[in-house]
């Protein structure tokens, strides 16, 4: 049998360009690097090219599936930039990284010029926290590419443009929905989309909750995987100590949450800190997709 026939949850080929990553066998970490010197968590850390590629080396080790470079902070008091200021991280620490690791690499964008160059640079995915909706060019540039996508929900996006008292979770799935609508309309198949509930866009924690037990649901009938990004933000420090946790207490909170939102439904969850996470999802997989695959 195979559990998510009743379970629910993606199962199966996640398309991404010339690569591709399997959501059935296990539940896959994507890695986080920040190539921002403002980045709420490490920023600054990993500007350099040479600490890029050294810490993707390590995250590789760590167990991560797939590497997600992002060039521009997107947190709640980060400051805007061009293009050409995103590119000018971006470019060499992805053409270094991409020389060296055989391994899917998201870019973290929203923004269709750095998509552009980042898929001629060879990135496999591009990650747009608008979902689709801050720049219509950017479906027709990733389904023109071949590349995959993640699609998020972002509370910030139309912030007033739902009915009065709608539950989140409702209104995710209905944003996603137009979402992924936007992306099968440019020619991208439902295999090489991704779905992100979006926790701490512009949501309350109470909401980042509901979002968190929705996961299945996020997944549209288990037609999409579903990242979940959680990984040291606010909704992460309620159960690390509050706004004076450590870092450590923060990566560890996540992979507790990692491990939660693996078993209501998430296909891969995207942290800071592999090797937490992927100690937390072994213990969850050995059992999980042991079953799933009987």
């Amino acid at each position: 049998m195979k559990m998510n026939a009743t379970d629910g949850r993606f199962s199966g080929i996640y398309k991404c360009g010339l690569r591709s990553l399997d959501m059935g066998k296990k539940t896959l970490i994507m890695g986080i690097l920040n190539l921002t010197p403002d980045s709420f968590s490490d920023g600054g850390r990993f500007n350099d090219k040479e600490a890029a590629v050294d810490r993707c080396a390590v995250m590789i080790k760590e167990g991560a599936d797939c590497i997600d470079i992002g060039a521009e902070a997107t947190g709640p008091n980060a400051v805007p930039v061009t293009a050409e200021e995103e590119l000018e991280r971006l470019m060499p620490s992805l053409e270094a990284i991409r020389n060296r690791f055989d391994i899917p690499i998201s870019i973290d964008t929203f923004k269709p010029e750095v998509a552009k160059q980042a898929i001629t640079a060879g990135c496999d995915i591009i990650n747009d926290i608008t979902g689709f909706k801050g720049d219509p060019e950017m479906a027709k540039i990733v389904a023109d590419s071949g590349v995959g996508c993640v699609l998020m929900f972002n509370c910030r996006t139309n912030g007033d443009n739902f009915p009065a008292f709608e539950p989140i979770s409702r209104r995710a799935v209905r944003e996603l929905t137009e979402s992924v609508e936007t992306a099968r309309k440019a020619g991208i198949p439902d295999n090489m989309i991704m779905t992100d509930p979006g926790i701490g866009f512009g949501t309350t924690r109470a909401q980042d909750a509901e979002l968190t037990a929705s996961l299945l649901s996020l997944g549209l009938q288990g037609k999409h995987p579903v990242l979940y990004a959680a990984s040291r933000k606010r909704f992460t420090r309620l159960f690390a100590g509050g706004d004076q946790a450590l870092e450590a207490q923060l990566d560890y909170a996540t992979a507790g949450l990692s491990f939660t939102a693996a078993s209501i439904g998430a296909s891969m969850v995207r942290v800071h800190n592999v090797a937490a996470s992927r100690a937390a999802l072994d213990s969850f997989d050995s059992t999980f997709y042991c079953f799933a695959n009987m």
